[in-house]
């Protein structure tokens, strides 16, 4: 007869919380294990690093040629216009030819436009305009770059581990939301905007590179027809797709509510709080520490974890901190307000685009993102009233609108249908 030693159970335990942790630590970075989606993601760390400090620099350098609050919204949404027209071109484009060369491509327009900025600026030619151009070129880049770089992600991880890949993406958004305008705020302090757009102009550098080692795929579908017949069928099957059409709608309310908040954050750190460039760029910071915090989360999270659920309580606590972000006037205050958004914004930019992609076929993915797009197309619906209602009334009243309603519609989503709370 064999002699069993009982094991004391609070060894046991301990034991089986280690296991847990290290099973939740190997789910959350699986992805990464994946040399392909590896090298996308260097390289999207590098991209996004170069897209924070240039939204700080932009809109900064806008407030300090205009002291305009509608000038500042007006030059941040300037993307907007020319994604709202192409995004659904875009995504056609993603589906029809090969998604590395179209994101390589884009990179380097993209290095373009911070070069010239960057002489512009050097020479002592810059203006408001050049400001207005370079936000309408990035947003025209932005319509074929971007469901380009969330449809390849499908292509280079399987299905498995797509929301993994996708949280993981949303996590080195968030890594550079930290650490990004902290950086670009200390450089444009110190050594002024040009040498600012001249480090942006690195970035986009070292993207591309490292894009270059991601391999090429031949394209989904290639197509004779016309390119309308392609946008068409990816219109009707959004439209027939309800799950996908309810989270694409949650995607609305965040452009349009959440977005602008950021382009109006200048106005209150010189209004409410009397601060300069350095203080924004912490602020900013902050909310990459929440987003890092809870995008880490999201990316441990499996199919049975109640994602609609966390989808829309995010969604939600994005609007109550942008409710509290209107009610005070402390700086010190305002910084952990900020990480309290961070969280909510990664629960929804992570989950939202990874169930949006889980629950569509793979050659409707690119059109579908093109979609997707389209919602940040329509972030001047309200950026343009609340910079209006900053110039003419107080920056805290209109964080307060944007925060009120976007808690409302996530509210409201909750409420009136099950299709997002099943997931």
């Amino acid at each position: 007869m064999s002699l069993k030693i009982p094991i004391p159970l609070i060894h046991s335990d301990k034991v089986r919380a280690r296991v847990k942790r290290s099973r939740i630590a190997s789910r959350t970075f699986s992805s990464l294990g994946q040399s392909d989606f590896r090298h996308l993601w260097f390289g999207m760390l590098l991209l996004m690093a170069a897209m924070n400090i240039q939204m700080l620099s932009r809109s900064y350098l806008t407030w300090e040629l205009t002291h305009s609050p509608i000038a500042v919204v007006v030059v941040g949404a300037g993307f907007a216009p020319p994604i709202l027209l192409l995004s659904l071109y875009g995504g056609a484009i993603a589906d029809r030819y090969a998604r590395k060369r179209i994101i390589q491509f884009g990179q380097l327009a993209m290095l373009a436009i911070s070069l010239f900025i960057a002489f512009s600026i050097s020479t002592g030619t810059v203006t408001v305009y050049h400001l207005v151009g370079a936000s309408l070129g990035q947003g025209t880049i932005w319509a074929f770059l971007m469901p380009a770089r969330q449809a390849i992600v499908t292509q280079l991880v399987d299905d498995e581990h797509l929301t993994n890949a996708v949280a993981l993406n949303a996590s080195g958004m968030s890594l550079m939301t930290l650490a990004a305008p902290g950086i670009g705020g200390l450089i444009y302090g110190i050594w002024g905007p040009a040498a600012t757009y001249f480090t942006i102009s690195g970035l986009t550098i070292g993207a591309y590179v490292l894009m270059g080692f991601v391999p090429d795929i031949a394209p989904v579908a290639r197509g004779s027809r016309r390119i309308w017949r392609d946008i068409k069928e990816g219109l009707v099957y959004t439209r027939h797709n309800r799950t996908v059409l309810m989270l694409l709608l949650v995607a609305l309310s965040t452009a349009v509510l959440a977005m602008p908040f950021r382009s109006l954050l200048p106005v209150q750190i010189e209004r409410v709080f009397d601060m300069k460039v350095e203080a924004l760029g912490l602020l900013l910071s902050m909310i990459g520490v929440g987003s890092l915090f809870g995008s880490l989360v999201i990316a441990g999270l499996s199919k049975n974890n109640h994602r609609g659920w966390v989808l829309l309580g995010s969604s939600v606590l994005s609007g109550v901190a942008i409710l509290l972000a209107a009610a005070t006037t402390s700086y010190a205050l305002a910084l952990v307000i900020m990480v309290v958004l961070g969280i909510g914004d990664s629960g929804r930019r992570a989950l939202n685009a990874s169930l949006i992609m889980e629950q569509t076929d793979e050659e409707y993915r690119g059109r579908v993102m093109g979609v997707y797009m389209v919602n940040f197309g329509l972030i001047p619906l309200g950026a343009i009233p609340l910079g209006f209602i900053a110039q003419w009334f107080d920056v805290r009243l209109s964080f307060a609108v944007a925060g009120g309603a976007l808690v409302a519609a996530a509210i409201g989503y909750t409420v009136l249908t099950n299709r997002i709370r099943r997931l």
